[in-house]
């Protein structure tokens, strides 16, 4: 019997034991998962001290400041010096780094520098009056221009094709955006079609730190090559132009949900899916699952956003006196989207769904032109920006040059043009 005991002690205590070991681990994991990424180094040659804090979710400028021994009023003076100086006026959780200087370990900090971006940095300093100034440093540079092409395969999606040429993925996003204005990715694209992209990469100190800007892109459409090219105007504002100088961002886009599949054109007679009769469908349909954002087409002001039988919740905007968009079934509205909002093109204005008259999710998006409704995937749009006639002979100078550039490219891909 006392055996017996022994052997439920032993093991009752076994039990204890590993219970407390898994609590403790749990705690220590927990513990390092929650604690900041602070580095403190000393320098050998002056004795300064060096700490570095990571921002984390949750915190502020305040609550960083006031951890290193800053005062409330300093606090106050380093906020608004930021503001009006640096234009920071929030920070970015695992983006943002400050750097907190003191001429001793025990000495109050003398000098923040702030890193909001790879290519800023912001330094404020303390008189000796206790009064904090603040200067903005660029850094420096170094800017190639790589080219890249490729060739849509059978069955492939531009995406796939662009990924496979070694497009990175954020340069074939904004590829995505500045094609919708002429093409529809799921209509448009057929096994054969060439393409390629001229793009940037930056560099600091030898060592790539990330991705610029789209400076020329090759499409072989259906409907002929798409040509655009990044460009300076004399006013010193950019944008995108075709071949012969024209406006390639066009006031509207053809397609707002970036590579969905069309699920119903656009015609004057079509059985309709819910009420079995034929009636005409005034927009395209594209297949989006429920909760897609749907981004406006173009800039303009919101008309109507409401609920109705047929088109579900659906938000229509005015983008002028001739050109209306209409967005239906959506699950839901986004938050500060309501009649007489002002939207810019591409803020998202809603999330896809399947409310109204529908068999599934999806978008329906119509265009409305004085008054009559258009075919979205064929209209003729008008540019946004045009260039005149002094920056369009500058432009076609500027095209000579920058496709030498890209012809020696695409026969030495490995290479690249330094900017």
């Amino acid at each position: 019997m006392e055996k017996a005991k022994d052997i439920m002690n032993s093991k009752w205590l076994a039990r204890v034991v590993i219970g407390l070991a898994i609590l403790l681990t749990v705690v220590a994991i927990y513990l390092v998962a929650t604690q900041r990424h602070v580095m403190h180094t000393v320098s050998a040659e002056t004795a300064e001290c060096r700490t570095v804090v990571v921002v984390a979710s949750g915190d502020t400028l305040g609550k960083l400041l006031m951890e290193q021994g800053l005062s409330h009023s300093d606090v106050t003076e380093i906020a608004k010096v930021l503001k009006s100086d640096a234009g920071i006026s929030t920070l970015r959780a695992d983006r943002d780094k400050i750097e907190f200087l003191r001429d001793a370990d025990d000495q109050p900090v003398s000098k923040i520098v702030i890193i909001p971006s790879p290519w800023r940095q912001v330094e404020l300093t303390c008189g000796d009056a206790g009064n904090w100034s603040c200067q903005t440093t660029d850094i420096e540079r170094v800017t190639r221009a790589i080219w890249r092409g490729g060739e849509i395969l059978d069955g492939d999606s531009f995406y796939l094709a662009g990924q496979r040429a070694g497009i990175p993925a954020g340069i074939l996003a904004d590829v995505y955006d500045l094609l919708a204005f002429e093409m529809d990715f799921e209509r448009d694209i057929r096994a054969g079609q060439k393409f390629s992209v001229l793009y940037e990469e930056n560099f600091s100190d030898g060592k790539k730190v990330d991705n610029g800007h789209v400076l020329a892109i090759s499409f072989q459409a259906l409907r002929g090559n798409v040509q655009m090219y990044r460009f300076r105007k004399s006013d010193g504002t950019i944008g995108y132009y075709d071949g012969e100088g024209n406006g390639a961002i066009k006031s509207l886009k053809r397609t707002p949900i970036n590579n969905a599949k069309v699920t119903s054109s656009f015609t004057t007679r079509r059985k309709h899916p819910v009420l079995g009769f034929t009636r005409a469908h005034k927009g395209v349909d594209f297949r989006a699952p429920t909760g897609t954002p749907i981004p406006a087409a173009g800039a303009g002001r919101v008309v109507a956003r409401a609920y109705n039988r047929g088109h579900g919740n659906y938000v229509k905007i005015r983008h002028n006196g001739t050109y209306e968009t209409l967005y239906a079934h959506m699950s839901k509205f986004a938050k500060g989207v309501n009649v007489g909002t002002t939207v810019r093109q591409g803020q998202i204005i809603g999330y896809a769904g399947s409310t109204g008259l529908s068999t599934g999710p999806h978008l329906h998006y119509e265009i409305i032109k004085n008054g009559q409704h258009v075919n979205p995937l064929t209209v003729k749009l008008p540019a946004i920006n045009n260039l005149d006639n002094a920056d369009k002979k500058k432009f076609l100078e500027y095209k000579k040059v920058l496709e030498s550039g890209i012809e020696q490219l695409s026969k030495n891909p490995n290479m690249f043009i330094q900017l």
